[in-house]
């Protein structure tokens, strides 16, 4: 047996408010279409919910028992209805990204401050976290966007390989500064700062280096850290292309580095839960400010 919603909502309201005139006044209709709604429930449920003694209608037993369960009820339909909200809302106008350390903190926030201009959105979330992080977080549903030196597959996940290669950072003013690209070898002797976050670029940076003999003075596992350094003439990097664009006003010359060694950094996304709105925006804008960085010419500053 199916009790009618409108029926319990009518008797929900009797009970909260103490009359038919109550309940009718809030629900928007007449008095005998509430007292009419409570004597169908009545004999729907074929429950006795109210004594009837001249115009009062006075609850029985099975009356308060029946309104904890209708209360549970109604409660579950608000929660429902807050949660449809929630997801109109986030389709509306929530960002919500994750991105490992280097691009969190580094040419990350400047983007979004420039993505978010103009957008009339409810709340923007930037979080930084290891790459294993940024996956289980878009796999779980805690962020629709990451971006993270992913693996090449991933069950239940899109991962879209941003296509970016290294650069080598220089202060202005080094020896090599006005060179259109450097090799390894080129680099013999130089006070290097280096990455050691464990990543396949980091690793194949390594091995590239193995035969060269290098000075390394400074260690970090950012990328922006490293630009901040070069910058301060502390030493030369090499890092991934979007962070130096955070120091074009601060001395930082990027060069191409031959053979090209990719940064593989992807957007992650779930296979599973379409994307908002907004967040498809964002993967647009992504896409097309990496290709401009592609483009750019050597020099950031």
């Amino acid at each position: 047996m199916l009790l009618n919603p409108r029926q319990l909502e009518a008797f929900r309201l009797v009970m909260l408010c103490g009359s038919v005139t109550g309940a009718a006044l809030a629900l928007k209709v007449s008095q005998p279409a509430v007292s009419r709604l409570i004597r169908d429930l009545e004999v729907r449920s074929g429950i006795e919910l109210f004594e009837r003694r001249g115009n009062h209608l006075l609850p029985t037993p099975e009356a308060a028992l029946l309104l904890a369960e209708v209360e549970r009820y109604a409660y579950g339909i608000q929660a429902v209805s807050n949660f449809a909200e929630e997801l109109r809302r986030r389709r509306r106008g929530m960002l919500h990204v994750v991105a490992l350390p280097a691009m969190a903190m580094g040419f990350l926030p400047r983007f979004v401050a420039s993505f978010i201009e103009g957008r009339s959105l409810e709340s923007v979330h930037v979080h930084g976290m290891p790459s294993h992080l940024v996956i289980e977080a878009v796999a779980s549903g805690q962020a629709e966007i990451g971006l993270a030196a992913a693996p090449a597959e991933r069950p239940g996940l899109n991962l879209e390989p941003l296509n970016s290669r290294a650069v080598l950072i220089v202060p202005r003013g080094h020896r090599l500064a006005r060179r259109t690209a450097v090799t390894a070898k080129d680099l013999a002797g130089e006070r290097f700062i280096s990455l050691v976050e464990p990543t396949i670029f980091t690793a194949r940076t390594q091995t590239m280096f193995a035969d060269v003999p290098r000075e390394t003075v400074v260690t970090t596992p950012l990328s922006g850290i490293a630009c901040s350094l070069v910058a301060a003439g502390t030493g030369i990097a090499i890092v991934d292309p979007f962070s130096p664009t955070d120091f074009q006003d601060h001395g930082v010359v990027a060069l191409r580095f031959e053979p090209p060694i990719d940064v593989q950094i992807s957007i992650v996304t779930s296979a599973h839960r379409r994307l908002s709105a907004v967040s498809q925006e964002f993967i647009e804008a992504l896409r097309a400010h990496v290709m401009r960085i592609g483009q750019r010419r050597r020099r950031f500053g």
